[in-house]
C-alpha cells in the first residue's frame, strides 16, 4: 500500500497503522489520531495501551460510564468466551478489558453484573482456560452458565428478514441493561466476528444461523429491541487467519487497539477498517455490515461521524 491510500485507510478507522515484518502493528502519526469538537462524540478509536488503560480513557472522552449504567441496575457484560483458548491465543476477549468493564459497571453504581456467553467448546473450559470467569469473579461480577436450552426464552423479531424469531439467554431479557464486548478476529463462515457476530453468544438455537443465511441472521438478531448500551470491540490481539479460534500463537498478531460506540454498525465498520490493515478483508465481503446498514441498525458511512482518535 502506497502512503497516501495508507494515510486515507487510517484517518477512517482511527489508527494511524502499518504492518512490520514483525507482524506487528505500530503508530506512523500523531497528528492523525487526536480528534477534538465540542460535539457529542459518536466513537472512541484507541491505540497502544494494554486493554485496561484503553478503556478507561476511551470512557473519560465518552463521558464516564455513569452516562450509560444507573444506580441500581442489573448489568450483563457479554464477551465472546466461545472457544477453550488462552488470552494469548486471542480466541476471546481479554480478559483484562471484560475486568476493568465490571468494575466500572459497579462504580458507576450498578446492583449486579452479570457474565455469561453460550460457548461453542465445553462451556467450563472455555470459561476457566479464557481467563475470563476468574477475571469475572475478582471484579465483582457473577458468572452464569448458557449450554442448556433452559436458560433461553423464545422472543420474536418481526423486523428479521430471514430469522423471525430466537431463544435469548434470560440475562439478557431480564437485565436492566447490556453491554456487548467482542473479540475482532477472522471467521471461517462470517468472514470478521465483531459487535454484531456476538449476539450469537446470546441465543440458543444459532444452527438456524448457519442453514439459514449466516450473514443476513446476524443483522436479524440484531433487531431484538434491547440494544447494548455500549458495543466495545477488543483488538488489542487479534486473529488474523484460521478464525474463530486459531491454529495457533502465529495466527495473531498485536495491534493493541480498542472501539467504542453506541452505533453497532460503525463501531463494526470502524473494527473491520482496522482488521484490514492486519488481512485484507473487503467490507462487501462483510455483508452483515451492509445489511445492518439497509435495516437502519447503524451506519457504515464513519465519515460523517464524530470519532476521539486517541494514541496511548
Amino acid at each position: 500500500m502506497d502512503r497516501r491510500n495508507f494515510l486515507r485507510a487510517i484517518a477512517l478507522t482511527g489508527a494511524a497503522a502499518t504492518i512490520k515484518a514483525s507482524g506487528n502493528i505500530s503508530i506512523l502519526s500523531e497528528k492523525l489520531v487526536s480528534s477534538e469538537s465540542a460535539a457529542a462524540v459518536d466513537m472512541v478509536a484507541v491505540m497502544g495501551g494494554e486493554p485496561e488503560v484503553m478503556f478507561r480513557r476511551a470512557m473519560t472522552e465518552l463521558g464516564g460510564m455513569g452516562k450509560f449504567i444507573k444506580r441500581g441496575w442489573s448489568v450483563v457484560v457479554k464477551p465472546n468466551i466461545g472457544w477453550d483458548k488462552t488470552p494469548e491465543q486471542s480466541g476471546n476477549t481479554n480478559p483484562k478489558l471484560v475486568s476493568e468493564v465490571i468494575r466500572q459497571c459497579l462504580a458507576a453504581g450498578a446492583k449486579e453484573v452479570i457474565v455469561f456467553d453460550h460457548t461453542c467448546d465445553d462451556w467450563l473450559k472455555c470459561y476457566k482456560n479464557s481467563g475470563i470467569e476468574a477475571a469475572a469473579k475478582a471484579a465483582g461480577a457473577k458468572v452464569l452458565p448458557a449450554h442448556e436450552e433452559s436458560y433461553y426464552k423464545s422472543v420474536s423479531l418481526p423486523n428479521g428478514v430471514k430469522l423471525k424469531s430466537a431463544k435469548i439467554h434470560e440475562a439478557i431479557l431480564n437485565c436492566d441493561a447490556w453491554i456487548n464486548l467482542p473479540v475482532l478476529k477472522h471467521h471461517g463462515g462470517a468472514n470478521l466476528t465483531m459487535s454484531m457476530k456476538n449476539y450469537m453468544g446470546i441465543v440458543w438455537d444459532r444452527r438456524i444461523f448457519h442453514s439459514t443465511d449466516l450473514q443476513q441472521c446476524i443483522a436479524d438478531i440484531c433487531t431484538y429491541p434491547k440494544k447494548p448500551v455500549l458495543n466495545i470491540v477488543d483488538a488489542y490481539r487479534i486473529v488474523k487467519t484460521n478464525g474463530p479460534q486459531g491454529r495457533s500463537t502465529s495466527d495473531v498478531v498485536n495491534p493493541k487497539g480498542l472501539f467504542i460506540s453506541q452505533d453497532i454498525v460503525a463501531v463494526d465498520t470502524a473494527a473491520a477498517k482496522f482488521f484490514n490493515q492486519v488481512r485484507d478483508m473487503p467490507l462487501d465481503h462483510v455483508k452483515h455490515l451492509s445489511h445492518g446498514q439497509t435495516m437502519k441498525l447503524g451506519t457504515m458511512d464513519i465519515d460523517k461521524l464524530n470519532i476521539k482518535r486517541i494514541k496511548i
